[in-house]
C-alpha cells in the first residue's frame, strides 16, 4: 500500500515549485485580437504564468496549498509559503481576472481551467489563515459565474479523455460548490442528470492514444460526488454492472506508456493516475458490503501504482502528473 508521508508531500512539494514559475517552454490558451496581445504568459498571467501552461499551474498551486495543509512541516513548506506571499496579491488576482473581461477570453480554459481554479480556492479556504481564500475569492467568483453562464446553455456534454470532459470539470469542482454556492451545487446535480442520468451498459472503449481520464470512470465519479449516495448505487450497478467481475476489462488494464518525452503519449501516466482516483472515489460511495467495492479498490491500486513512479523526470509530465497522483492518493479528495 502506497502512504503519502510527510517525505512523499516534500518531493511532490519540490516538483511543482520547480514548474509554477517556470515561465518556458509555454503552450498559451490565448487569442489575439491585434499585434498588442502578443504578450508573454507573465504579462498576460502574473500567478499562473508557469508549468507549460495555465491551467497545470493552477493545479500545481493546489498541490502545493494541499500538502501545505496536510503536512505544514515537509520539507518545502517555507519556501512554499514565501512563494504564495510574493505571487496571491489582490493586484495579481485583479490582473488575473481582467484577463477574462477580454470579449476573446469568453472560452479561456473551458471547462478544465474553471474547475482547478474552484478546486484552488477551495483548498485555500480550508486553510486556517484566510488571506490566501480573500485574495482568490474575486477571481473564483468569476470562473463559477461562467459556470451559471455556460452550463444552461451546454445541451450536450463533452466526454472526450482530455480536457473538455464535462464530467471532470463537475467532478473537481463539487467540493467548491459544496461549500461556497449552492446554487451551482444544484446546476451540477441538474446537469449531470440531464447528461448521464440514462447512460447503461457503458462498453468503455478506451484508451485513446493522449487520453489522461477514463471518460467512463470520471463519469462515473462525477455521479458518485453530486448524486445521494442511493441514487448513484442504483445508477452505477445499471451504468457498469460487470465491474464485480472486472468487465469491461479495459478499464482495470493500466495503459502502457511508450515515450514519457511525448507530452501525448505522457498523457497515458496521467490517466493510470486519474483511473486509481476515480476508483476510490467510486468505491467509496458503495456499500462497504458490495464485492464491487473490493474490485474496485483493487484496481485504484493497480492504476496508482503504475503512474507513481513517473512523476518526474521529464517535463512533459513532470509539470503536472504529481496533482494527479495527489487525488490519488489523498483520501479526502476520494
Amino acid at each position: 500500500m502506497i502512504v503519502l508521508d510527510e517525505a512523499l508531500a516534500g518531493r511532490m512539494a519540490r516538483i511543482a515549485l520547480g514548474h509554477v514559475t517556470r515561465e518556458y517552454p509555454h503552450k498559451l490558451d490565448h487569442v489575439l485580437d491585434g499585434p498588442g496581445d502578443a504578450r508573454t504568459p507573465r504579462d498576460l498571467h502574473p500567478i499562473f504564468f508557469g508549468s507549460f501552461d495555465w491551467h497545470s499551474c493552477v493545479h500545481g498551486w493546489w498541490l502545493l496549498l494541499r500538502l501545505l495543509r496536510g503536512f505544514p512541516g515537509h520539507a518545502a513548506a517555507a519556501e512554499t509559503r514565501v512563494l504564495a506571499a510574493q505571487l496571491f496579491t489582490t493586484g495579481n488576482v485583479a490582473a488575473e481576472v481582467a484577463y477574462l473581461d477580454r470579449p476573446s477570453s469568453r472560452g479561456f480554459e473551458r471547462p478544465y481551467g474553471w474547475g482547478w481554479l474552484l478546486a484552488l480556492h477551495d483548498e485555500a479556504s480550508r486553510h486556517d489563515d484566510a488571506a490566501l481564500e480573500t485574495v482568490l475569492a474575486p477571481l473564483a467568483g468569476a470562473y463559477a459565474a461562467r459556470f451559471h453562464a455556460f452550463l444552461p446553455l451546454q445541451t450536450y456534454p463533452i466526454r472526450t479523455g482530455a480536457h473538455g470532459n464535462t464530467a471532470f470539470a463537475l467532478a473537481i469542482a463539487a467540493d467548491w460548490a459544496r461549500r461556497h454556492d449552492s446554487d451551482l451545487l444544484a446546476l451540477f446535480m441538474a446537469r449531470a442528470r440531464d447528461w448521464f442520468g440514462g447512460d447503461r451498459d457503458a462498453q468503455a472503449w478506451e484508451p485513446d492514444g493522449d487520453a489522461f481520464l477514463s471518460p467512463t470512470l470520471i463519469e462515473a465519479l462525477a455521479m458518485a460526488r453530486l448524486l445521494p449516495v442511493a441514487d448513484f448505487r442504483g445508477w452505477f450497478a445499471t451504468f457498469l454492472p460487470g465491474t464485480a467481475r472486472r468487465r469491461p476489462a479495459s478499464l482495470f488494464i493500466p495503459a502502457t506508456v511508450s515515450d514519457r518525452s511525448d507530452g501525448k503519449i505522457a498523457h497515458l501516466d496521467g490517466l493510470n493516475l486519474s483511473r486509481a482516483w476515480c476508483w476510490q472515489g467510486i468505491a467509496a460511495a458503495l456499500d462497504p458490503a458490495d464485492l464491487t467495492r473490493t474490485t474496485a479498490l483493487a484496481s485504484a491500486a493497480e492504476h496508482l501504482a503504475a503512474g507513481l513512479p513517473h512523476i518526474a523526470g521529464d517535463y512533459a509530465g513532470e509539470h503536472w502528473l504529481a496533482s494527479f497522483a495527489l487525488l490519488a492518493l489523498d483520501s479526502e479528495q476520494s
